[in-house]
């Protein structure tokens, strides 16, 4: 203030030193003016900063309130995430580890803790690697040596190599462990319980080399077992490989069905099983066709007898759901490297074989030979030549008579078919009934005998029946009895006048429900009789199981009369076992005086065979009709 006043005095003096007043205090007012304005300048100023602060100290709540909830909203995100990333880590079906670049244990989920047994206390974040691996060592689920375990993993992360491997538990499990390498030298690694998934697969690949029906190698697994063995054949060792194939297997599934069947399959792979050695190698490739590859033997014997040991194993009765049923098998064997060194011809050459089995009979072995393929291609032509026959009708019925010992009389004759072949002339049924059996033609074939044996017999004497064999596929067949009545009615034939003979074989493929069906023929009053009497194993059991008409038997036993006293017993004991149940007995295959008088004197009641007449054309049974045979059969 004294600093201004000075001021202003100065300016209101004038140069002789006097003080001009007026000036003074208009200088002095002016400066307070001045003064003032500054200091209204100043206060606004002042003011204007106060509102400026307060602007931004609101905007600065403002924002720290904004990112206070951004902050919140984060953390809450954050924490929310963490419980979803703790949640899926807890609920994998893998077991989750993480290692930092130390090898120390950042994180774990319970799916890794319960599959090795482990303590959740004992598994800490900040553990080492080697304290998780002792803590396995102390609970079984490690074996090894855990540094070179440790060092694996250590040379694997830092090359920045993923690894998988499948670890063996010793409680049988397999896990499947997967490590990837992260930023900074750590590891993630998944474990994941693939035992379930591991079985699969071998079950898959087992399934793929197997028959899923008797878990015998199928086809591709025989051809690979084959070609191993043959290249121990090129180091000087020899094999053999047999080909096998069920007789009369068709019969069982039409006569028991499928799942019977089946049974029979598993129980014949079962008992092949007990035939070789566990270096051989047992194959079904379909059907009831198997293979047998017979390894380290020293020549043909060998084969030989392995091929009687499964002929005899195979053909015991089988007891299958309350049915028994027997069964013959016929086997082709084919050697290496005599027969070929190549799996292709050793498979061909033992199929080969099995065709010469089947056409030498049933239940037989046989060793290939080079006329063979000339064999087979004639069967197949024959084959091909029986499917024509049946179209151009090429067949013809003979009829062999069956006599009465007692009043010499005709009472029956068999029809018996025969073919005419327009180039081999007549072919034997020996030859062609197998084949129309294998080829699926017998039931249509069949049908067609009845029909026509029935049209026939209508024409004969009405005290002569007609007998016609019944093959065990026509037995079985759901047309049998539709065919027979429709035969009947269209010849006009009394069923008393129809014989219909079975052999004790078709029994046995399934006795409940043939037996079914032959007392519904019976109950219309056609004949039943049983053939080749006492070649199978249960006859006698059939006997009481069945009222049969007659027993027919087998010539097997009239051949040896006279020379056997066993034939004798067995014929006087047969005749009299079917006296006793009121049968009347046939006697198969006399051919001689001495035979006729043999069986005469045993009991049986009838005969059969070329003594009398062998089989003829219906066109020449009139005159054998005509004859007298009653001198001819009468007792010497």
């Amino acid at each position: 203030m004294h600093k201004l006043l000075a001021q202003q005095l100065v300016k209101a003096t004038d140069e002789a030193g006097w003080v001009d007043l007026d000036k003074l205090c208009g200088l002095v007012v002016a400066a307070y003016e001045d003064i003032d304005r500054d200091r209204r300048r100043t206060d606004r100023s002042m003011s204007l900063m106060i509102e400026e602060l307060d602007a931004v100290q609101r905007n600065l709540e403002h924002t720290v309130v904004v990112r206070t909830k951004e902050l919140r909203a984060r953390e809450a995100e954050l924490q929310a995430q963490n419980l979803r990333f703790d949640a899926a880590i807890s609920h994998m079906s893998q077991g989750l580890v993480m290692f930092d670049g130390d090898a120390r244990l950042v994180i774990c989920n319970q799916r890794f803790i319960a599959m090795y047994r482990l303590e959740a206390e004992n598994i800490k974040p900040g553990d080492s690697l080697r304290h998780v691996i002792d803590r396995r060592i102390a609970n079984g689920t490690f074996s090894g040596d855990p540094e070179h375990f440790i060092g694996n993993i250590s040379v694997t992360i830092k090359a920045g190599q993923q690894i998988t491997q499948f670890v063996e538990l010793d409680d049988g499990r397999t896990i499947a462990v997967v490590r990837r390498p992260m930023p900074g030298g750590g590891w993630v690694a998944t474990h994941e319980d693939v035992t379930e998934r591991r079985l699969a697969e071998i079950k898959i690949a087992h399934m793929a080399r197997h028959d899923a029906l008797t878990d015998l190698p199928n086809r591709l697994l025989l051809r690979e077992r084959l070609n191993e063995a043959l290249a121990q054949v090129e180091r000087g060792q020899r094999l053999a490989v047999l080909y096998l194939d069920l007789d009369q297997f068709k019969n069982v599934n039409d006569s028991l069905g499928h799942p019977t069947g089946d049974e029979l399959l598993r129980a014949v792979a079962q008992r092949l099983r007990g035939c070789v050695k566990d270096t051989d190698t047992i194959s079904r490739v379909g059907g009831d066709e198997f293979f047998i590859i017979q390894t380290g033997i020293n020549n043909a014997t060998d084969a030989e007898h392995l091929a009687r040991r499964i002929v005899e194993a195979l053909r015991a009765p089988y007891e299958l759901h309350g049915h028994l049923v027997m069964i013959d098998a016929s086997i082709g064997i084919a050697l290496a490297p005599t027969d070929g060194s190549d799996a292709n011809e050793l498979l061909k050459n033992a199929d080969m074989a099995l065709y010469g089995a089947k056409a030498d009979g049933r239940g037989v072995y046989r060793f290939f030979e080079a006329h063979m393929d000339a064999r087979m291609k004639e069967r197949r032509a024959l084959e091909l030549a029986l499917r024509r026959a049946f179209d151009n009708n090429e067949f013809e019925l003979y009829y062999q008579p069956m006599l009465n010992l007692g009043k010499g009389d005709i009472r029956c004759c068999e029809a018996l078919l025969r073919w005419h072949h327009p180039e081999r002339g007549m072919v034997s049924p020996v030859e062609f009934i197998p084949i129309a059996e294998e080829i699926g033609l017998i039931v249509a074939l069949g049908e067609r005998v009845i029909r026509w044996a029935c049209q026939e017999a209508a024409q004969w004497p009405s005290d002569i029946c007609v007998a016609v064999n019944l093959s065990p596929t026509q037995l079985a067949s759901k047309n049998l009895l539709p065919t027979v009545l429709g035969a009947l009615a269209a010849s006009r034939l009394p069923p008393q006048r129809l014989e219909l003979e079975i052999t004790e074989a078709v029994l046995m493929q399934n006795s409940e429900v043939t037996l079914h069906t032959l007392h519904q023929l019976r109950s219309l009053g056609i004949r039943i009789s049983m053939d080749d009497f006492g070649t199978g194993y249960s006859s006698l059991s059939y006997l009481r199981s069945f009222p049969f008409d007659k027993i027919k038997i087998d010539r097997c036993f009239i051949k040896g009369l006279g020379d056997n006293s066993e034939s004798d017993a067995i014929v006087q004991a047969v005749a009299g076992l079917a006296d006793s149940l009121g049968m009347t007995t046939t006697a198969e295959g006399v051919e001689t005086r001495e035979q006729l008088d043999l069986v005469r004197s045993l009991g049986c009641t009838d005969v059969q065979g070329f003594f009398y007449s062998p089989p003829v054309p219906a066109s020449e049974l009139a005159k054998v009709f005509a004859e007298q045979p009653g001198a001819k059969v009468a007792a010497a």
